[in-house]
Order: structure tokens, then C-alpha cells, then sequence
């Protein structure tokens, strides 16, 4: 770190942070006082700090139970998504201003599904990153470049709650209390280190960024899947996970409240062929409704049913290259670029004091390891990285190293016994 944000002198002891400047505001909760707020925010100045509550674990979904806002002027809002469902007037009175978003990547799609978009953005997370800080949480991060201390035992609460409780309230506002001046202070710092462009070009990319397609068989997330091996029980896996979704979503519940990820596979395993075998399969037992057991009991019968034919292959089916451990086997030059560009990637990331995923991701290396430019050279590096969507920055310091590994990859190995 520069002197500009060294972390607090451990001497100095951090203040902690319990009350909202100008008191805990209202939750805002009807049409009247969304006008008010939206009117108070448009006529706010600087950047506004927003932040988002999310279910997770408790509600299906990620959707958000609250949304706060600071704004120099309009001071701290805290929002009932559920009650105001539709705050596209809102992000419109916000269109001009730069989003200070702690995790923007966790909190933009909640956000978008209630009509709040960000034009530009500051993310806070990822600059610490950037910055190269060895925390990047809320709490840390306000610690260490201001000195002030969050309280953070009410982060995985269950925010459908209605009413909320006022200290978890009080938490919610203190999270967007001193975001901008988070901000402020991480911008002098990137600056200091010469990082400001990258980080500011990551931003962009982060708010520009398409909507996520669809995930392909989300069912093949489940844990521990990699237990399973039969296709059979992979499709018993599959019509599981299918049941117990719609029951969450009809239910509006977290997929592991319903079953746990562990007793589907525990079920596709041994496929029982009774209710009561099903009953002994760990992960269900005698809290289990009989009708609920009917529902997995059919659910494996489906699977059962299913033309060998049409049961899912053994692996997802995969865009890209394979997994780096069968490179050696079935391409054994690509292995070897790809082992002198992640270290080339590994030096240059240390060198610069941030991690090695945020100075080129993973996969951008893998792919244009497996299928290189024709010619090893660093434009057309370049410009292979570039079409792969990596940022101009990335670019600029990734692709020499990459193409000095790659040139380095068809050197053949001296002789030891020269």
C-alpha cells in the first residue's frame, strides 16, 4: 500500500461505526414516500451509494428484500422492494450519477430485476483487489483504509422478515453509511499505483455486461455429484433436483430447505425401490412426510423409466478446451504453453500486487493456450486475448508474457547430460 491508504497503525484503535449519521430512517414502503425519496436523490450531488439484502438460503431466488441508498443531500434511504416493486423511476433519477456498489457482480441482478441499472459504477470490492489489499469484505476494507469498524452479525439474517427489526435495519444503513468515502479513499490509492485506468475499464465492463445466459443442466451443480457415476443415477439426480425446484419455487423457499443436496445423491446412489428403503437413506428419515417420500419415490421411477438413449451423458457438455489434467495426455505442447503462460501470469500478477485472476482470468488463459494465434508473437496474442474479451489493460500487461511463454513452450529441453 501507499502512504496515501496505509492500513490504520495498530496502536490507533479502529472506531467502530453503530449509528446512521442523521438516525435511522424510515423503510420506505409506499408510492408517497418513494416520490419523496425519488425527488430527494434526484436532487442529491456526487456519487450514491447503493446496497442490496438478499434471502439467500431462506427465500428461492436471490431477489432483494431491501435496497439502501446514500446520497450527499438526500442523506439515506432504505427501500421495501417488495412493497415498491417497480423503482425504474428511481434508477432513471440516478441515471447520471456513479453507483458505489460494495460485490457489484452479487448485487446488479436483484437490482435489475426491479428497474435499477447503473450507467457508470465504482466497485469497491474489486478495487481492494486491484489495490491489491488481502481483504476485500466490507468490514475489513472500512477498517483497514478508514479506520472504522462494521458490525456485521446480522449479514446472513433471513431479510424477508416483515417487519424488520430495527438493529438489523440499523446494520443495513451503516453498509452504504461511509461507501462513498470507501470510494474516495480507493480511487487515491489506485491512482497512487498507477491502477486507476484498469480499475475504471473493469468497472465499465462490469455495468455494460449482457445479461447471463441461462445456465445448461443447473442440476449438475448439486454437490458432491462427482460421487455419481452411472448415468441411470445421474438422471435420478436430475428429476430429483427438477422436483425439488419447482416445490422451492412454488414454495418460495432455498432448494436446501426442501432436501439437502447430500440426500439426492444419497438417493440416486442407492436407488430404493419402497418408500420405506428411501426412509432409510440418509438425508430423508422419519421427518419426511409419506407424501413427500411419494414425490422423490416418483421422481426416481422417472429416472428409472427414462430410454437408455436418452439419459444424460456422463459429463456436461463442454464449450472450450478440456480440463488442463487430461492436456498432458491429449496435447502435450498445448500442456506445456499452458504451464509457461500461468507462470508467466503467476510472476507478472505478483509483481503488480493483485491476484492473478483479476489480472487475466483463468479460462481466457486456458483457451488461448489450447487454441494459440497461428503465430507466437505479441500482437497476435493480443489480439486473440482481446477477442476472447479481455480488457485493453489485460491486454497491454498479459500479452508479452504470454507470448515470451509461448515461444519459451517449443525450446526443447536441455540435456542434463550436456
Amino acid at each position: 500500500m501507499t502512504d496515501a491508504v496505509a492500513a490504520i497503525p495498530e496502536e490507533t484503535a479502529p472506531v467502530p461505526l453503530l449509528e446512521p449519521r442523521e438516525g435511522l430512517p424510515p423503510v420506505v414502503a409506499d408510492e408517497a414516500g418513494l416520490a419523496e425519496t425519488i425527488a430527494a436523490f434526484a436532487a442529491g450531488t456526487g456519487p450514491v451509494a447503493v446496497d442490496a439484502e438478499r434471502a439467500s438460503g431462506y427465500r428461492y431466488g436471490q431477489r432483494a428484500y431491501l435496497i439502501q441508498l446514500r446520497r450527499a443531500g438526500a442523506g439515506t434511504a432504505l427501500i421495501d422492494p417488495i412493497a415498491c416493486p417497480d423503482l425504474t423511476a428511481l434508477g432513471e433519477a440516478l441515471a447520471d450519477a456513479e453507483w458505489v456498489v460494495h460485490a457489484a457482480t452479487q448485487d446488479l441482478p436483484c437490482l435489475a430485476e426491479v428497474g435499477m441499472r447503473p450507467r457508470v459504477l465504482f466497485d469497491t470490492e474489486l478495487a481492494g483487489r486491484i489495490a491489491g489489499f488481502p481483504r476485500v469484505g466490507l468490514g475489513p476494507m472500512t477498517e483497514n483504509v478508514l479506520g472504522l469498524t462494521l458490525a456485521k452479525e446480522h449479514s446472513a439474517v433471513d431479510w424477508s422478515t416483515r417487519p424488520l427489526p430495527e438493529p438489523w435495519l440499523r446494520y443495513a444503513a451503516l453498509d452504504v453509511e461511509v461507501l462513498v468515502e470507501l470510494r474516495d479513499a480507493l480511487e487515491q490509492e489506485l491512482d497512487a499505483q498507477g491502477k486507476l485506468d484498469w480499475a475504471l475499464e473493469e468497472f465499465a465492463a462490469i455495468a455494460n455486461a449482457p445479461k447471463p445466459a441461462p445456465r445448461v443442466d443447473p442440476w449438475r451443480r448439486t454437490s458432491q455429484l462427482h460421487k455419481v457415476r452411472r448415468r441411470r443415477q445421474l438422471a435420478a439426480v436430475r428429476e430429483m433436483w427438477q422436483t425439488r425446484d419447482r416445490i422451492a419455487r412454488d414454495r418460495d423457499v432455498s432448494p436446501g430447505r426442501v432436501l439437502p443436496d447430500t440426500a439426492i445423491v444419497n438417493a440416486a446412489l442407492a436407488m430404493p425401490l419402497s418408500a420405506a428403503a428411501l426412509q432409510a437413506v440418509q438425508g430423508f428419515g422419519p421427518r419426511v412426510h409419506r407424501r413427500q417420500l411419494e414425490q422423490w419415490m416418483a421422481a426416481l421411477q422417472r429416472a428409472r423409466e427414462i430410454p437408455e438413449a436418452q439419459l444424460p451423458p456422463a459429463t456436461a457438455p463442454h464449450e472450450g478446451p478440456p480440463p488442463p489434467r487430461a492436456w498432458a495426455e491429449k496435447d502435450p505442447v498445448a500442456a506445456a504453453r499452458l504451464s509457461g503462460a500461468r507462470a508467466a501470469v503467476t510472476e507478472l500478477a505478483e509483481a503488480h500486487n493483485l491476484p492473478a485472476e483479476n489480472l487475466i482470468t483463468p479460462d481466457l488463459v486456458r483457451r488461448v493456450s489450447w487454441e494459440p494465434p497461428a503465430e507466437a508473437s505479441e500482437e497476435s496474442v493480443a489480439e486473440a486475448l482481446r477477442g476472447l474479451g479481455a480488457r485493453q489493460w489485460q491486454v497491454n500487461l498479459v500479452a508479452p508474457a504470454i507470448a515470451a511463454a509461448f515461444v519459451a513452450s517449443l525450446r526443447p529441453d536441455p540435456d542434463p547430460s550436456e
